[in-house]
């Protein structure tokens, strides 16, 4: 009876402890620089939007390089393209490669591999202290 007693407080210790520690943890702590990037890889290439609003910086820029025109973007209409293109899966081969990196700032170039033409993305992620967050993205297709 002591040893059943023992491993109930044993157990109901643990799952104390767990609990607590799951409680605790916010959204911002998982937002790691491999995170984000896999985050936004599976919006653009297989249109899984989830998690991508968390691991965009609300000030993003993005830009695309259309012939000699740059277009810009802001983050809510980025967004509101992708979700045209919800679930759509890109007929592509995706490669990613980390061109620089620091403890605070990373610059990554995702290759989007098509048929008849490749779409460069360099994707800037920065340690914002609120986790890795895409701060701009610049397009460009060959």
């Amino acid at each position: 009876m002591k040893n059943l007693k023992s491993i109930i407080f044993a157990l109901a210790l643990l799952i104390t402890c767990l609990t607590a520690k799951a409680a605790s943890v916010t959204n911002d702590e998982g937002l790691t620089m491999v995170f984000t990037i896999n985050t936004y890889v599976d919006a653009i290439t297989h249109g899984k939007l989830r998690g991508l609003d968390d691991v965009i910086d609300q000030n993003a820029k993005f830009s695309q390089l259309r012939g000699t025109d740059v277009l810009s973007f802001t983050k809510d209409e980025m967004l509101q393209s992708l979700s045209l293109n919800k679930d759509v899966e890109q007929e592509c081969i995706t490669s990613t490669s980390v061109i620089q990196s620091n403890v605070e700032v990373a610059i990554v170039k995702i290759d989007m591999q098509y048929k008849w033409f490749t779409r460069s993305n360099f994707v800037t992620v920065s340690n914002t202290g609120k986790g890795w967050k895409i701060t701009s993205v610049y397009s460009a297709f060959k």
